[in-house]
């Protein structure tokens, strides 16, 4: 049975309180770091066009347009057939279509980025404003801060939670509500995009992380799977499903009624 614990205020004085404003400022300073190691050469004007021309190429976005595609094709029958022609049409038309990869455009993103070298570097400059302050914060996490239990959530919670909210306490006794002082820096640093975004503003630093992670996806060729989506787009013959259906509704509810 989970044992009931009483927390010291001095682990709220000294543990959780110290660590989430560490956390903030820390956030804070990164970003007017990572601000004012951007580079202040203007980029080029061609390679802004050509990033908005193959923007679709980019994976997450790809994969977006992709996902859209297959819903389109599995709720075909769900829809009039006028939607279906001009959802077709806004997906596979040859002119300006999401899924229409014109020849010799298909090229790597990931390459025309990274042949700016200005774009390269302050792309590594804002690497390492991410990933040398959170080492050193985890560090001094845990080097001060291991093995406090540091709060206790106000629900209870199953035990699938007690790997991430018990990070660095091994006891099985103890009740998954409580969270340690290591899974605390853990809950702040993935939990606090939305106070960032309140005190810096929607476009801040500290969205490079989930810009970082759209820029990868080294090895899928987006080219490819996108002209496989038109393809299957193409083909699909649309037969809708319901016919007068309001009429046939009516009916229904009128042998209901009597």
């Amino acid at each position: 049975m989970a044992e009931d614990l009483v927390l010291d205020t001095a682990i709220r004085d000294w543990v959780l309180i110290p660590l989430s404003v560490v956390m903030v400022l820390i956030g804070i300073l990164r970003y007017f770091v990572s601000k004012l190691m951007r580079s202040s050469q203007a980029p080029d004007p061609k390679m802004e066009v050509s990033q908005l021309i193959d923007f679709r190429f980019f994976p997450v976005f790809s994969r977006q347009v992709i996902v859209r595609a297959r819903n389109l094709r599995a709720g075909a029958n769900f829809i009039p057939p006028k939607s279906f022609r001009s959802r077709r049409v806004y997906f596979s038309n040859e002119e300006n279509g999401l899924l229409f990869v014109p020849k010799g455009q298909a090229q790597n993103a990931q390459a025309q980025m990274f042949s700016d070298p200005n774009m390269a570097m302050d792309m590594m400059k804002k690497n390492l404003s991410m990933i040398i302050p959170q080492t050193l914060t985890f560090a001094w996490v845990n080097f001060f801060f291991s093995g406090f239990v540091a709060a206790k959530i106000p629900f209870p919670l199953t035990q699938r939670f007690r790997s991430m909210l018990q990070n660095g306490i091994d006891l099985s006794t103890v009740d998954v509500s409580y969270v340690s002082s290591r899974s605390w820096y853990f809950l702040n640093l993935f939990g606090l995009r939305g106070l960032f975004s309140l005190i810096l503003g929607e476009e801040n630093a500290m969205d490079d992380t989930q810009r970082m992670m759209q820029m990868g996806g080294f090895g899928f060729d987006p080219s490819k799977s996108l002209g496989a989506e038109k393809d299957g787009l193409d083909i699909v013959q649309h037969e809708w499903a319901l016919p007068k259906f309001e009429h046939r509704a009516e009916a229904v509810l009128k042998k209901l009624v009597r």
